[in-house]
This record gives structure tokens, C-alpha cells and sequence, in this order.
């Protein structure tokens, strides 16, 4: 018996409602949970937080950008 045979994984919950998943929606409960999370996703609710450093918004401002727009 190995290690990785031993491992008992519990049962996940619906990150939306925390209901049992379906294995067909995984890893939510039923497609509405998975259209909320969707929605939620194209609406910008989840986002993930930067702070732009000084070095990038140099790198803007640099002559050598082919990418550069011109003000």
C-alpha cells in the first residue's frame, strides 16, 4: 500500500452555495451555481489585486516600446 492509497479525500462543497458537487459541474453543485460564478467572473467581481511597480510604468514611458501610442 502506498502513501498516495492511504489519502482520504473528503467531499467538496459548491464554492457558490456549499452543497454537495456533481461530478458533470464539478466543482460546483448544478449549472446555475457555475453561471453565477461566470457571471461573476465577466461582471470583474473577482479580481485580483496589483500594485504596479515603478520599473513598469517606466518601462511605459520608454522610446525602445514598438507597442507605444503616440499622445
Amino acid at each position: 500500500m502506498s502513501d498516495s492509497d492511504s489519502i482520504v479525500r473528503l467531499p467538496r462543497k459548491c464554492p457558490i452555495c456549499g452543497k454537495p458537487t456533481v461530478e458533470a459541474t464539478k466543482p460546483f453543485c448544478s449549472k446555475r451555481c457555475a453561471d453565477i460564478d461566470l457571471s461573476r467572473w465577466l461582471k470583474g467581481v473577482y479580481a485580483i489585486p496589483v500594485e504596479e511597480s515603478n520599473a513598469a510604468a517606466d518601462s511605459e514611458d520608454s522610446e525602445d516600446d514598438p507597442y507605444r501610442r503616440e499622445r
